[in-house]
């Protein structure tokens, strides 16, 4: 009997490399409002490389719970939001045509935990004189998932694919 046998299969990439272009099948972890020191505004969507899709191709097996942030910065000239942009985003979330989005917190509820199809592009990046490697996500290439059944495993167990639940004025003691 010997004490390991060598078994590779489930080793991931572990270096903060940008990934390589390509298309990912991946989960909208979070969203959330934030601002720069500056006071620029985005709504940033971390999303996450599944790990239940190996078959997909080898950079999905490769790159498993990878993540990659999405800023949709507010416009400067309306201190607005592409809504254009989000229509994308709710498209691939399967978001029924039609539905009234109230608030901007009702747009993160909604579209977090989602499963989505997203193009990364890596490119290089220009500031404060440096030049690094980045990845950028742009609305029109984020689609529909082409697995709808999620089997993903989030490596934090409190994390999970579950929505907060519902809660009315009535459950409420106050």
């Amino acid at each position: 009997m010997s004490f390991i046998k060598t078994d590779y299969s489930k080793n991931e990439e572990n270096n903060f490399e940008p990934l390589p272009s390509d298309n990912y099948e991946m989960i909208i972890q979070s969203a959330q409002e934030q601002a720069t020191k500056n006071g620029a505004e985005s709504l940033r969507l971390k999303l996450v490389v599944r790990n239940d899709l190996d078959g997909v191709s080898d950079n999905q097996k490769k790159y498993h719970n990878r993540i990659v942030f999405m800023d949709n910065w507010k416009r400067k000239a309306t201190n607005q939001y592409d809504m254009q942009g989000f229509q994308y985003i709710l498209d691939a979330c399967k978001i029924p045509e039609g539905t009234d989005i109230p608030t901007i917190q009702a747009f993160m509820d909604m579209i977090s935990g989602k499963p989505v199809n997203v193009y990364v592009k890596k490119e290089e990046n220009e500031y404060d004189g440096k030049t690094t490697e980045v990845n950028r996500v742009a609305p029109w290439n984020i689609s529909e998932t082409k697995f709808s059944d999620v089997q993903h495993k989030f490596k934090d167990p409190n994390q999970t694919n579950m929505k907060a639940p519902e809660v009315s004025d009535s459950d409420l003691p106050f």
